[in-house]
């Protein structure tokens, strides 16, 4: 049985409507005119504070995007979609599937920093603002060697590209890079050796799988690869976790660990070291977490460029770098 529900048709008189769903029917130009737009209503209907809001948007939606390798091979990936936009005062909101439907327009595109700008600046004419972000992250994956035997196994690489289109023209672009890394206590190892020398006891010095996410702001008319992020992570820290191994591969990394001690200063200094030298970048930011085995809570550090008007030492969700 149908189910019927009434309404008050303009003449004042109840009539049955049927309740479904009809398959058949499709809008014309006419029959769209006539709907409703939420977000061109009235000024007075606009609750709460009149003030403007800096970011509102779209978080998590999902598609496959496609990158190009340092190689020159394309990957596609499944991709995070953020995107945000300014909204002025007299406004009462945006239309957010159009920034959706942009994300359409250029699904089939490289994803890149340029093409990441021609979406930016296509929803600022669709969505008539003045500011505009966009994030999209994803999982990257490197084939990465073992240390002796020569096995391979792909390590996954937490990443994003960030873009930013400020009110006045300014474009900026950033990429996030997770890297994770076995951090030796330098103090453990000493003690260690310590008790061996003084007294004969065997003691196993501590570590534990500790995270470094790095931002970079390229250079104008610069590129910087993933490839070559990962490359400058592994150069100033030299412990990355392993994927495949054999027992010779094992006791390689328990070697490496001991040449390259470090507590979780040694980690941000050696990192900027690396990336304060290169001419790619522009500006950077680096927090580390080293998730202590020896106590019940972790050991972290930030540190920046400190380029005048760049990144601040602003990061407190250590919690985003569990590993």
């Amino acid at each position: 049985m149908k189910q019927m529900y009434l309404h008050r048709s303009n003449c004042g008189k109840e009539a049955p409507i049927q309740r479904r769903y009809d398959r058949k029917f499709r809008p014309d130009a006419a029959y769209r005119a006539t709907l409703p737009d939420m977000m061109e209503v009235a000024h007075e209907t606009i609750q709460g504070a009149h003030v403007p809001i800096q970011q509102v948007g779209i978080h998590n939606f999902k598609l496959p995007l496609k990158y190009r390798t340092k190689a020159g091979k394309i990957l596609t990936l499944e991709t995070s979609v953020t995107g945000t936009v300014s909204l002025e005062a007299e406004l009462k909101g945006i239309n957010m599937s159009r920034i959706m439907r942009t994300f359409y327009d250029h699904k089939d595109g490289v994803t890149t920093g340029e093409w990441m700008g021609k979406v930016l600046k296509a929803y600022l004419r669709k969505v008539e603002t003045k500011d505009a972000r966009l994030k999209i992250a994803f999982s990257y994956p490197m084939l990465r060697p073992s240390l002796r035997t020569g096995l391979e196994g792909y390590q996954f690489y937490n990443v994003a590209f960030e873009g930013v289109m400020t009110r006045d023209g300014r474009y900026r672009r950033f990429i996030h890079f997770d890297f994770v890394y076995s951090s030796a206590c330098p103090c453990s190892a000493e003690l260690t050796e310590h008790a061996r020398d003084k007294r004969g006891v065997y003691g196993v010095p501590h570590s534990q799988r500790s995270k470094a996410r790095v931002t970079v702001e390229e250079v104008e008319g610069k590129k910087i690869w993933i490839e070559d992020v990962h490359a400058l992570c592994l150069k100033a820290l030299q412990t990355e976790t392993q994927v495949m191994v054999k027992r010779e591969d094992e006791q390689a990394f328990a070697e490496l660990n001991g040449a390259y001690l470090k507590f979780v200063e040694d980690a941000a200094r050696q990192l900027y070291l690396a990336f304060d030298a290169d001419k790619r970048v522009a500006d950077f930011r680096i927090a580390c977490s080293h998730l202590e085995s020896l106590h019940s809570h972790d050991a972290v550090s930030v540190i920046c460029k400190g380029v005048k008007g760049g990144f601040t030492a602003d990061f407190m969700d250590f919690g985003q770098l569990l590993c």
